[in-house]
């Protein structure tokens, strides 16, 4: 990682780079492969704009309380900066790096003129009452202003936020810009100018690049043994459609506990639970492991659908599976990627298989622009389009160059960015 790290900006340190680090590795991966356009190569790994604000609230007992929050725009060659806001208490500015430079490749890997961004508080909603969340959401929403925007950068929902969120983030940049701006954000509720479809489209997208990796690769869906981490709008949606599918959900994980059954789990139940007690523990319906055990699955396919670097060298070597489907941003280190390269488990990598999202975020986009907006059914056989052309073409490049999946992603994508830089050429 010689080239990037030289690169690196003052305000991070080589020895404790974090997600961006994996981001850089990545770059250093597909370097070689992009020719001519290898001479704007460092524009990957220098984010855009990054801005850190502080957000003030003050909570129901009359304190002031203060968190961090980001905004990191890591290209816009492509179009408008695009990815989500997390509200998370572990929130870094390099995990926010990394996660708006995965959002450049995910949006040109499948096509949509947007370019990449991330944002995130560091905050633990849980410990937020709804109107300290309120304030929370609209005054990051104000602090961050200055840099979003319909045709400039606009936010969606991520880890722990979701469609009412999205409402208060809009309502409050609408409020400061003087005029309805709906299309700021995208994951908004159906009566805001939210799209059909887009709360169920990141897992549909996950299924729909599984069912074609699977068909490559000679993997039988009806009976497949299906390990799920992550049980929210991603890995239970995935789990839904493969289970319709004929595939066996054997196993899911939450973040306090992981359930079992090897007949399969009854998914309608375990929802009905979740939503009851705010975890799959406890499931009545099958058996309780431990979290560690999860990676010893039997499974055919394994789904991580939580957060990033979960599968790592120490735990490369025990999974099972055939196929494993990124749901999350990035849950796999490079060094676990090649350890399952070499056992020979397929890995279909985030940012082409849940880049689903973000293209139903941008039929949303134009649908809040022309004030026209589409049936359901014609939002999912657009997704369903869009996600197979888009993993045709990595499948292609990768049996070209003989590389996987995510350096076939990261061929298309980065060629793709850099040739809109090119053309562009370097302002004044």
């Amino acid at each position: 990682m010689s080239q990037v790290l030289n690169s690196l900006p003052s305000y991070l340190q080589a020895d404790h780079l974090g997600p961006w680090g994996i981001f850089l590795q990545q770059v250093d991966r597909v370097t070689p492969y992009l020719g001519d356009l290898s001479r704007w190569v460092e524009t990957l790994t220098r984010p855009k704009r990054i801005l850190i604000v502080d957000v003030p609230i003050q909570m129901d007992d009359g304190r002031i309380a203060h968190f961090e929050g980001y905004r990191v725009q890591h290209n816009t060659s492509r179009g408008p900066g695009k990815g989500g806001v997390r509200f998370h208490q572990d929130v870094t500015l390099s995990e926010v790096m990394a996660l708006s430079a995965w959002m450049s490749i995910k949006n040109a890997a499948v096509n949509v003129p947007f370019g990449g961004a991330k944002g995130g508080i560091r905050v633990d909603p849980r410990q937020l009452s709804r109107g300290e969340l309120e304030r929370v959401t609209r005054r990051y929403t104000s602090e961050i202003g200055l840099i979003i925007g319909p045709t400039k950068d606009i936010p969606a929902p991520d880890v722990n936020t979701n469609e009412q969120v999205m409402a208060w983030m809009m309502d409050t940049y609408s409020m400061n810009v003087g005029e309805n701006a709906t299309g700021v954000v995208t994951g908004k509720p159906i009566d805001l100018g939210g799209s059909l479809g887009r709360r169920e489209a990141t897992g549909r997208g996950v299924f729909t690049v599984g069912q074609e990796a699977a068909a490559r690769i000679g993997l039988e869906l009806k009976g497949a043994r299906v390990a799920v981490q992550g049980f929210g709008n991603v890995g239970g949606v995935a789990a839904r459609l493969f289970a319709e599918a004929g595939a066996r959900v054997v196993a899911v994980q939450d973040h306090a506990g992981t359930v079992y059954q090897d007949s399969g789990l009854d998914l309608a139940a375990l929802q009905a639970h979740v939503q009851r007690q705010g975890s799959v523990l406890d499931f009545p319906g099958a058996q309780a492991v431990s979290q560690d055990s999860f990676w010893d699955v039997d499974c055919d396919i394994l789904i991580p659908a939580a957060l990033e670097q979960q599968i790592t060298a120490s735990n490369a070597h025990r999974i099972r599976a055939r196929l494993v489907i990124e749901g999350a941003n990035g849950p796999t280190t490079p060094q676990a990627d090649d350890i399952l390269h070499e056992r020979g488990v397929l890995v279909l990598p985030d940012v082409i298989a849940n880049a689903g999202g973000v293209t139903v975020s941008y039929f949303e986009w134009v649908q809040d622009f022309s004030s026209f907006f589409w049936s359901e059914d014609e939002i999912n056989a657009r997704l369903i389009k869009i996600m197979r052309d888009a993993f045709a073409a990595v499948w292609q490049v990768a049996s070209e160059h003989q590389v996987s999946l995510r350096t076939a992603t990261f061929i298309i994508a980065c060629q793709r960015i850099l040739r809109a830089r090119d053309l562009r050429g370097l302002y004044p």
